[in-house]
């Protein structure tokens, strides 16, 4: 597995609270409170109803204790782990009131990471082990520090996790910086080298003709947005290990093999988070008592 990055608790702690508030209201869960007797005390499960990477228990278990600090949550599986259809994730037992309360709410995130973590075990199977899959900025507003987390859990990589800790030139910058003639790529890898002397710069490009430009700057990082596999294999040979090289635009899954084939060293995503399919997920009371 990746280096997975550390869960902001107090970033997912607010998430946490925000999702409440926008179910709970000002007048609490109206139907489990009309309808639940506040004795009863019930056992349930979280069941995989189909398969997928496990990620988020410890933000479902954060959320139900939440809700309410009496709830006993007992992990079945770990984080990381493949569990195929009808796997019990969790077992968790409190006032039957309180785990209805929070059931939805808990799936939401457990269900959305559970989805991002599989989608990045499928890409990076495809991939193979020679070019590491790494995820994006387009990440759901909030929830970028989770869904990194789910990226890594699921045996993907992260790329910056956001302005702040990589230089990244990329074509609105170029563009801009073309205005001053020609040499725009060396100009902006030199200013950002003298501002920002301690992070690593990466440059996007667009064509082969720009290729010897930021080979020139001595980037880091190159990305070969949308080019084609043939342009992208001829860049590996070219660049020859001088640079590393990422491919980006329009990577399915089903792609995925082709371009890793090309000898590029990252292959990077949105798919990962920006349209990725939440785990089927549900939670099933399996047993009551008062």
């Amino acid at each position: 597995m990746k280096t997975v990055p550390e869960i902001d608790w107090k970033r997912v702690d607010a998430l946490i609270k925000m999702a409440l508030d926008e179910d709970l209201g000002d007048r609490g869960d109206t139907t489990t409170i009309a309808v639940i007797d506040d004795s009863l005390h019930v056992e349930a499960v979280f069941l995989a109803k189909e398969e997928c990477i496990c990620a988020g228990l410890c933000v479902a278990e954060r959320l139900m204790k939440t809700v309410d600090p009496t709830v006993e949550w007992e992990s079945l599986v770990g984080e990381g782990d493949f569990c195929p259809k009808g796997t019990l994730l969790a077992r968790v037992k409190g006032s039957a009131r309180s785990l209805l309360t929070g059931e939805r709410t808990a799936l939401n995130f457990l269900q959305r990471l559970c989805g991002v973590a599989t989608a990045a075990h499928k890409y990076q199977q495809a991939a193979g082990p020679d070019c590491a899959i790494l995820d994006t900025r387009k990440t759901t507003p909030g929830y970028r520090n989770l869904e990194k987390y789910a990226v890594a859990v699921g045996g993907a990589s992260n790329h910056r996790i956001g302005l702040f800790d990589r230089i990244m030139i990329k074509d609105n910058h170029r563009e801009l910086a073309g205005l001053g003639g020609t040499g725009g790529i060396l100009r902006s890898v030199e200013r950002a080298r003298k501002i920002y002397p301690d992070l690593e710069v990466e440059v996007e490009i667009d064509s082969l003709a720009e290729l010897p430009e930021a080979l020139e700057s001595k980037a880091e990082y190159i990305l070969l947005d949308n080019m084609s596999s043939a342009d992208m294999a001829e860049a590996v040979r070219i660049t020859n290990h001088r640079a590393k090289l990422e491919a980006s635009g329009n990577m399915t899954l089903a792609r995925i093999p082709e371009v890793a084939a090309t000898g590029v060293d990252f292959i990077s995503s949105g798919a990962l988070t920006h349209s990725v399919k939440s785990a089927d997920i549900s939670m099933d009371i399996i047993q009551t008592e008062k």
